[in-house]
């Protein structure tokens, strides 16, 4: 097997691995303990689809409740891709 070979298995990205704080904002979503932001992600899709916030007709709307206003500064609708910026200034690394 040469080096460049198509098999090399993709090492995660330790800076999305290292632990970070979430704020007092998006921890009423995802919790206070520090974690992984992928980790953060993931409990905020499942914050979006525990209470149905994800939009029907564009599933890549996020229709914010309360707390998700919050954390997307005061937005009422934000792509998915839009969020992770967002979410990026509750964090503390």
């Amino acid at each position: 097997m040469s080096a460049d070979s198509p098999k090399k298995t993709k090492k995660p990205n330790p800076a999305l691995m290292k632990p970070v704080q979430p704020d007092a904002v998006l921890a009423a979503v995802v919790g206070d303990k520090p974690m992984p932001r992928s980790e953060i992600t993931k409990k905020l899709w499942e914050y979006i689809k525990k209470n149905g916030l994800q939009d029907t007709k564009v599933k890549t709307d996020i229709n914010a409740d309360a707390a998700l206003k919050a954390v997307f500064g005061g937005k009422s609708k934000v792509t998915m891709f839009e969020m992770t910026k967002l979410v990026s200034a509750h964090i503390k690394a």
